[in-house]
């Protein structure tokens, strides 16, 4: 991006990964906004080619659909910084330069440029009405990679722009929701946490006399997730809906969880990683030309190696697995549950990476 911005003559920069497919209207759609001198980047909504693929590609699918629906357009309705993605959008060249240009110095330089562009005072318009379709990763080493990539760069992106965003001269609800946005990856890191305390607490319920039905109040919480994720995906349905589709979006949700929950261990590898400055290289997801169920023919004949954190992850599952084993024998089912998911979610992601090496 930043060898490629001098040789640009243009004064709109639109920008594109190679599996996105835009439609021909695509610049007539989005280059109107630019005729407000303050605005600096037009971000579109992606849709997804191959979200009927594969189980693992509709769960992707569900979650792009809520950081676009519900947080980019939350952001968008309360005046908030929001977030150029990547891809399918379109810079205003004068931005680009005013922010301080392209950086390497993070794994997400597109999260990067939008804090600096719009703490310079340009603005992000992002058009929910326009789609940029693409291809969804369809391997489990794929996704992990492109989750690695972003776990870790926003991890990065909050230890380098908090200091910029509390000291900016910017509403206070505005910093509040920045660094929300900024440390969201951080949440996997939680997530483990109370994943491996509910183990090792397990047989020591019963001594501090702390009932675990008490805990169950946290469902709450789940059940507004999702109907946040509910809410996002069925609007984009195809009308009139059939019974089937809403169905189908509320039996996805669990399952989207525990894939995200066997992830965690992974996800937290990086957030760790992007808040300590250790540096790693940007490992390109691989995509495949599929459009709905169809591949093409690819040769990769490259075996991957057996990685640490895949084993870590294979024993995760048995932790779990365990677990659930010594919950019904002290019998406390408060976490059946939840160790449940957490074994099923790790085990998923372990059989399925290691049979793709």
């Amino acid at each position: 991006m930043a060898a490629g911005l001098p040789l640009a003559k243009g004064e709109f920069v639109a920008i594109f990964d190679a599996d996105f497919l835009p439609i021909p209207q695509f610049l007539q759609n989005t280059l109107g906004h630019f005729q407000d001198p303050g605005v600096g980047v037009v971000q579109t909504r992606w849709t997804h080619l191959n979200e009927d693929y594969s189980l693992f590609a509709k769960l992707q699918a569900l979650q792009l659909n809520v950081h676009f629906t519900i947080e980019q357009m939350g952001r968008k309705a309360g005046q908030h910084f929001l977030q150029f993605n990547g891809t399918a959008g379109i810079w205003r060249r004068q931005a680009i330069l005013d922010a301080g240009g392209w950086r390497a110095d993070t794994l997400t330089e597109d999260l990067d440029l939008s804090y600096r562009a719009q703490m310079k005072g340009w603005g992000i318009v992002y058009l929910e009405d326009v789609e940029a379709p693409a291809e969804l990763p369809v391997e489990m080493n794929g996704i992990k990679s492109q989750q690695f990539r972003w776990m870790k760069g926003g991890a990065e992106n909050a230890r380098l722009l908090s200091p910029m965003v509390l000291k900016g001269d910017f509403p206070l609800s505005t910093k509040l929701h920045a660094l929300a946005h900024l440390f969201n990856s951080s949440i996997f890191v939680a997530v483990l946490m109370l994943a491996l305390a509910s183990v090792a607490l397990l047989p020591y319920f019963d001594r501090l006399t702390v009932d675990t039905r008490v805990l169950s109040f946290s469902l709450l919480g789940l059940l507004g997730v999702a109907a946040v994720y509910f809410y996002a995906n069925v609007r984009l349905l195809p009308r009139p809906l059939a019974p089937r589709q809403v169905l189908a979006l509320i039996l996805y949700f669990p399952v989207l969880l525990t894939m995200f929950l066997g992830l965690s261990f992974h996800n937290t590898v990086a957030v760790i990683e992007g808040f300590l400055g250790i540096k790693s290289s940007f490992v390109r997801t691989p995509k495949y030309n599929i459009v709905g169920r169809m591949r093409a023919t690819v040769d990769n004949a490259q075996k991957i190696p057996i990685s640490n954190s895949l084993l870590i992850e294979g024993f995760l599952a048995l932790i779990f697995a365990a677990a659930l084993v010594m919950g019904v024998v002290v019998q406390n089912y408060g976490f059946l549950v939840f160790h449940l998911m957490l074994a099923v979610g790790f085990g998923t992601v372990f059989v399925v990476s290691w049979r793709e090496r």
